[in-house]
């Protein structure tokens, strides 16, 4: 595959709607989802100057902040924005001046309410996208099992060898624990992270259990519900809300959770290719959570819930499209038919359909209200 620029419009529009609204914008993702790529071709646009807090010279430049930026005009880029947190105060000053005509475009790795002290610094302010890796929609179709198997980090996904995306992938993870978490002033040893972040990987498309991983841990419920947060709030794991009907059932009230990236949740579980993914028990779970993520993006994450009873019945995604409730159950299968879960979902919830989200390349009705679609057509929902 080309390493050339790959287009992604969707992002770009999400900023230039927020800037009809916002003088400031974040786009948040993790560290080498293309944020830096995207901003620099936004940059082609108009007069841009260009911050990059993890190139010494730049910090040098932002030594006396205010100094250098309060006579810029045009579109200014602040990337690795984590690293320098005292900067929301300021631009808060800037904004709020009369006679501001700058737009600030800020890059962060990690979400802000990860980094101390800033969350409100903005409030009203700013405006927020959030990017992932590459998309099926942005890749191509026919990529599909490359995109699955690697993820979607540019570097990993467009490796030309399969050796170098597994060594690629092995390295973004030292790197992230060793360095990055560090980098937030975050003080936990990277070996503990590293166990927590492997053992969260096998609950991968399950319920979050904080005592079962704080007894193999051998720490406490909080701490984990810490290192969970942490690793949520830059933007590895997905954790995924419970939803409340209020009918005579015992619901679920745990959140399920999802290693974000499908080529890192591999690469966790040590499953260097196709032929290991198709031979281990977790292929129907990696399998939800890569077309899990596809799903949220493509209708975002604002409402997406799942929902399950202690009788067993589950729904794997609600979410809200156009105002109505949609379901979505996804199946590793050939061929997927429908089950009791299905239907009590859609009695229950009062669900507009609900989409079976499977590997095929055929669409087909199962029920009035139910249907199995292949992931390439989930775009085409209304």
């Amino acid at each position: 595959m080309k390493t050339s620029i790959i287009p992604r419009p969707n992002p770009i529009n999400q900023i230039d709607e927020n800037f009809r609204i916002h003088s400031a914008v974040a786009l948040l993702g993790p560290r080498q989802c293309g944020k830096t790529t995207l901003a620099r071709v936004i940059a082609q646009k108009e007069p841009t100057t260009f911050f990059d807090l993890e190139n010494p010279v730049d910090l040098q430049r932002l030594s006396a902040p205010m100094q250098a930026l309060k006579d810029i005009e045009g579109l200014v880029v602040i990337d690795e924005v984590q690293k320098k947190p005292e900067l929301f105060e300021l631009l808060r000053v800037l904004i709020d001046r009369p006679d501001h005509t700058a737009r600030y475009l800020l890059l962060g790795s990690a979400s802000l309410d990860l980094i101390k002290g800033v969350s409100e610094s903005l409030a009203g302010r700013i405006g927020f996208v959030e990017l992932s890796g590459f998309q099926l929609s942005e890749i191509g179709f026919s990529q599909k099992d490359r995109l699955w198997m690697r993820g979607g980090l540019p570097r990993s996904v467009l490796a030309d060898e399969e050796t170098d995306s597994i060594l690629w992938r092995n390295n973004y993870i030292r790197t992230f624990l060793e360095r990055d978490i560090p980098q937030l002033g975050i003080n936990i040893p990277s070996e503990t992270l590293r166990r927590f972040w492997i053992m969260v990987s096998h609950y991968h498309a399950n319920i979050w259990n904080a005592s079962e991983i704080a007894r193999s841990l051998g720490t406490s419920e909080n701490t984990t519900r810490r290192y969970l947060d942490i690793l949520a709030g830059s933007y590895m794991v997905r954790i995924l809300p419970p939803w409340f009907e209020n009918i005579k059932k015992r619901q679920v009230k745990s959140p399920k959770i999802y290693i974000r990236d499908s080529g890192l949740f591999h690469s966790l579980l040590q499953i260097s290719d196709q032929q290991a993914l198709f031979g281990h028990p977790k292929i129907g779970a990696s399998w939800e959570g890569f077309a899990l993520e596809q799903i949220i993006t493509i209708f975002g994450s604002k409402n997406a819930y799942f929902w399950g009873t202690h009788a067993g019945a589950e729904l794997d995604l609600l979410l809200m499209i156009n105002g109505k409730r949609h379901g979505f159950d996804f199946k590793f299968s050939d061929a997927p038919g429908t089950s009791r879960s299905m239907h009590i979902a859609i009695d229950n919830l009062q669900l507009e359909h609900l989409w079976v989200i499977y590997p095929g390349s055929q669409s087909y009705p199962l029920t009035e209200k139910i249907t199995a679609l292949p992931l390439e057509d989930s775009g085409a929902i209304q």
